[in-house]
């Protein structure tokens, strides 16, 4: 169907969203395709969904291609949800390939955007990792405050560059009602995410001389989130977490696991250690190297008081749940040693 009208669909909005082959995408669009506010839902993605999307209409086609702009306008999209944006570069191959989908991606999304004079609502997913993490946060970062120390690689430096990119499409298009959501970082006891391949190690690596502070964000919440902005239609960027912020070492002893310390120089190779002594994690990135040490916490006041959100669960509940579903393993002495052995060698200038 073809049409120009402003105007949202009589009997409810008319969605598009990104990224619907991945966990997240997937989940909100079913979730979005079950709201009685929701005439129709337009998933998008460069590969086919592996589970069922159920009444929501998947396009196969590539953000990176000025074709997108047409399913908006043809199919009279009045609210985009963008959730494709990799946090890892495994998923695409390389770290060239994420920044290609990620920049490139979004540039050509925010392009289709403009040009779509039905456009109502964009929504996009951010990251706390814009805030980077440094011995010079504050205790709480807000929405108004910038990073202490920039992001320079990896995720981080997307987020941040792609948030550019949509406060310029933001001026651009004053009556397009913008929405970003920058979430902590996830936890479930079902879906895998960076944070819970790290807390299911055991020992967990954590930096000497230092305490991270932990702020997580439940899957479901951020799934919630980013369905309650879809509908709400309220302007801004928001912090998006459970409430409370607990130490690494706290978390650690909660979940019952062992705590390896590793010196913050050595811990550069460590992520290596680990993927050669097969306990199931990749090297760590400089943007995870400097939370694992100094952690980050969110202020989510925004997030209720102005977005009118409310995470279901606070940190320490999030992680009481998580580590009921991941009781600790027996101690595997192998990897264990080959971990010590590697981490000797570098702090001896050699590689086990």
């Amino acid at each position: 169907m073809t049409g120009t009208s402003g105007a949202s669909s009589p009997t409810g909005r008319i969605v598009l969203v990104t990224g619907v082959s991945g966990v997240l995408g997937g989940r909100l669009a079913r979730r979005l395709s079950d709201d009685p506010g929701v005439a129709r839902v337009i998933g998008v993605d460069v590969v086919p969904p592996r589970g069922d999307l159920g009444s929501v209409r998947f396009v196969r086609a590539d953000i990176r291609n000025p074709v997108i702009a047409k399913v908006i306008t043809q199919d009279d999209v009045d609210t985009v949800v963008h959730t494709s944006v990799a946090s890892s570069p495994d998923v695409l191959g390389g770290r060239v390939s994420m920044k290609e989908h990620n920049i490139i991606g979004t540039m050509q999304l925010l392009a289709a955007c403009q040009r779509a004079p039905g456009l109502e609502r964009l929504v996009v997913k951010s990251s706390a990792e814009v805030y980077g993490s440094s011995n010079r946060d504050p205790a709480m970062f807000t929405e108004d405050m910038g990073p202490r120390r920039v992001p320079r690689t990896g995720y981080g430096k997307d987020v941040l560059e792609i948030e550019g990119y949509v406060r310029g499409f933001a001026r651009r298009r004053p009556e397009v009602t913008v929405t970003v959501l920058r979430n902590a970082p996830l936890l479930s006891p079902t879906t895998p995410t960076a944070l819970s391949d790290y807390l299911t190690l055991n020992p967990i690596p954590k930096v000497m001389g230092f305490d991270a502070r932990i702020q997580m964000l439940h899957y479901d919440d951020l799934v919630g989130a980013l369905h309650h902005a879809t509908l709400a239609g309220v302007a801004g960027t928001f912090n998006v977490a459970g409430e409370g912020v607990l130490p690494m070492s706290q978390a650690v002893r909660r979940l019952e696991r062992l705590v390896l310390p590793v010196p913050g120089f050595a811990l550069s190779g460590f992520g290596s250690a680990v993927r050669r002594a097969r306990l199931g994690m990749g090297s760590f990135s400089p943007d995870q190297l400097a939370y694992l040490t100094y952690g980050r916490g969110l202020d989510t006041s925004r997030m209720r008081n102005v977005l009118g959100f409310e995470a279901t669960r606070t940190t320490e509940e999030t992680l009481g749940e998580f580590a009921r579903a991941h009781p600790p393993a027996l101690l595997r002495t192998h990897p264990v040693v080959t971990v010590e052995n590697t981490v000797t060698g570098l702090l001896g200038g050699t590689h086990a």
